[in-house]
């Protein structure tokens, strides 16, 4: 690493301003104003404005009929297209479907992305009800059964990374949490009751690469039907993804 002023050489101050934006916009729901962008990065209006006409007619910021701004999808498909995320996509869409079918539940993938948990596919249940993830919606990372999946395969320099989070907020490790960790690597999966949806029980497993690290994790939001009784459990449910985590995992590279 250089020193600051050796760093300073290098800046695009034009390249700054527009990354800023995308971070300030990825980070709010309902968009904002040129006004309060201006006002969040402390910049001049007139800055703002060509700097946000460019975003628009590069597709990643849209504007909308309330004078507001917003991102696109247009990362998210940048993301996606890549080649091992799409391989990966390309690899698991089969077995997720058939899951959903035998299991009559919902069962979305999520991978580990620079300190973000990200839905990048989902299958809905063959049935009237279910509980569903949008691909593309970022989740939490200890409160959540992937997160979990994620913490528990990690070393201890890996998990303090992944808790530290975009916002440099970092999440807590608690030792129950960390307990429930090692329970979590022992059994190789997880269950836990949803901390977001009530009557919702994650069944959760790790997705393996062929260097044995996890790249992805495979979660079904478990719903018990009360309307019939012949409807795959609880328990069937997990064993269903469990071995679909094992069909999707590569080999171990061997040394």
């Amino acid at each position: 690493m250089g020193t600051a002023d050796e760093l300073d050489k290098y800046r695009a101050p034009a390249l700054d301003k527009g990354l800023d934006i995308l971070e300030l916009l990825a980070g709010t729901e309902d968009g904002l104003s040129q006004a309060e962008i201006a006002k969040a990065l402390d910049r001049s209006p007139n800055e703002i404005y060509r700097m946000l006409d460019r975003l628009v007619r590069r597709d990643y910021v849209r504007r909308t009929n309330a004078d507001r701004y917003e991102l696109t999808l247009k990362l998210f498909e940048l993301s996606y297209s890549t080649p091992p995320i799409r391989r990966l996509v390309s690899q698991a869409m089969p077995v997720l479907r058939r899951f959903a079918r035998d299991a009559e539940q919902a069962v979305h993938l999520v991978i580990h992305d620079r300190n973000l948990l990200v839905v990048v596919a989902q299958v809905d249940s063959p049935g009237y009800w279910n509980v569903s993830v949008r691909v593309g919606s970022r989740i939490g990372m200890v409160n959540t059964g992937s997160g979990h999946v994620f913490l528990a395969f990690a070393n201890e320099e890996e998990r303090t990374l992944m808790v530290e989070g975009v916002d440099k907020r970092p999440e807590k490790l608690t030792p129950e949490l960390i307990k429930r960790l090692a329970h979590v690597r022992k059994q190789g999966f997880e269950t836990m009751a949803s901390l977001q949806t009530a009557s919702v029980t994650n069944l959760s497993v790790p997705i393996f690469g062929p260097l044995g690290t996890v790249i992805a994790a495979l979660t079904c939001p478990f719903t018990e039907r009360l309307d019939r009784h012949d409807a795959p459990n609880m328990d069937a449910a997990l064993q269903l993804v469990i071995a679909a985590g094992k069909e999707i995992s590569q080999p171990t590279a061997k040394g």
